[in-house]
């Protein structure tokens, strides 16, 4: 049983919040018998943005800023979370051929997250190549959101109503190319280290969560499947046309940091099965919503058409309009259920903007991975949950 009180006969060691191995400013208060944990607190709040409050002050459109910003590994999944859930409360439908372009950017970022994961975990763990050979898959995608969006990470791509622009004609061929290319680099990954006796003895029966504890603490994402926890938004309740793709949910048996480097593993090969099924099978149409109230209208329009500028001039000084009401739509983030809840007062802004990050219900779980295992052990157990603190520290 956990203690809740520190023991005079123990010593508090204090983690952070400069130390790199917490992947942001995280402090760790442990207690420890020995070399043995038996204690351990997070405590967060260093990087605390004010981010939702700030939200409320923004007008519906500009608020994709702030998503961009607070999942800042998988931006444009952040983005689609809000933006479904904004045009939920607006009450409009995207066109197909935009459900199935966030579907393929999506994923296109969870590849890229867990890229940034696995290199960051593994040379947390000593293995040093790895780290370099993930940032230069990593580097690929930059290059494809650059093309796409002109912007490598803050890209602020998807909009209500649709997206910033259409695919550019170096999209496809360049998303293709990726697709090949990265399936041999995930074989690469596994023979470095899947059967690796360094990493598995480091790895393997190291930080387990129990089935029933990750439900009661709120984990979702790679944390809880790897708990063998079958929860996967993307099948539970489907979303931007998720119901048209063949994959498959990774799960994983013992719960332990090995599990959840195997589910990221695995899960980026399904995610390259779905953009492949997305580019292959993209349909035509518009790229965003023909209504005038929620979407600028074209830039040519509004030189030539009085109307057009009146409505370009009335949505980005008083913004879009959403009947009064409440939403909460949530997505598979990179590192789980990414939920955004907001109110309408029937203005411009929203009266309530809040956030279900994945990374905040994921950390309550690491005292209980982590206690009764040994101080060398922690490092690899923190970097195994993935937390992102611009999600934490809102």
């Amino acid at each position: 049983m956990v203690t809740t009180e520190p023991r005079q006969d123990t010593m508090i060691l204090n983690m952070g919040p400069q130390h790199p191995s917490t992947h942001g400013v995280l402090r760790l208060l442990v207690e420890l018998e020995g070399e043995t944990v038996i204690r351990l607190q997070p405590d967060i709040g260093y990087l605390h943005t004010g981010i939702e409050k700030t939200g409320e002050r923004l007008k519906y459109q500009q608020v994709i800023t702030l998503t961009d910003r607070m999942g800042y590994l998988d931006n444009m999944l952040d983005e689609l979370a809000y933006v479904l859930a904004a045009e939920k409360l607006v009450g409009v439908d995207v066109p197909e051929r935009v459900k199935w372009i966030r579907v393929l950017l999506a994923e296109l970022e969870r590849v890229s997250s867990h890229l940034v994961w696995l290199g960051t975990h593994a040379l947390d763990l000593g293995a040093m190549s790895v780290f370099m050979y993930c940032f230069r898959e990593r580097e690929k995608i930059l290059d494809i959101k650059e093309n796409l969006s002109g912007v490598r990470m803050m890209t602020s791509f998807i909009r209500i109503g649709g997206l910033a622009n259409d695919l550019t004609p170096e999209f496809e061929p360049m998303v293709r190319e990726f697709i090949g290319y990265m399936r041999g680099r995930v074989d690469e990954y596994e023979e470095l280290l899947t059967e690796n006796p360094l990493w598995v003895e480091r790895t393997k029966h190291t930080g387990v969560l129990l089935a029933e504890v990750a439900i009661n603490m709120g984990c979702s994402g790679p944390t809880i499947r790897a708990s063998g926890v079958p929860y996967d938004m993307r099948k539970r309740a489907p979303y931007s046309g998720y119901e048209n793709f063949d994959f498959d949910v990774i799960l994983g048996e013992n719960g332990d940091v090995y599990d959840r480097f195997m589910c990221r593993i695995r899960e980026m090969r399904q995610s390259l099965r779905i953009v492949e099924q997305a580019i292959d099978g993209l349909p035509e149409g518009p790229w965003r919503i023909d209504d005038r109230k929620i979407v600028p209208p074209p830039k040519d329009e509004i030189v030539q058409d009085m109307e057009a500028l009146i409505h370009h001039f009335k949505l980005f000084t008083e913004g879009l309009k959403p009947p009064v009401g409440e939403v909460y739509q949530a997505i598979e983030g990179a590192r789980g259920e990414m939920g955004y809840y907001l109110v309408s007062n029937g203005t411009g802004k929203p009266y309530r903007f809040h956030m279900r990050a994945p990374s905040f219900y994921n950390l309550q779980a690491l005292p209980q991975m982590m206690h009764g295992g040994l101080i060398a052990d922690l490092v690899a157990i923190v970097g195994s949950i993935d937390i992102v603190l611009g999600e934490v520290d809102r």
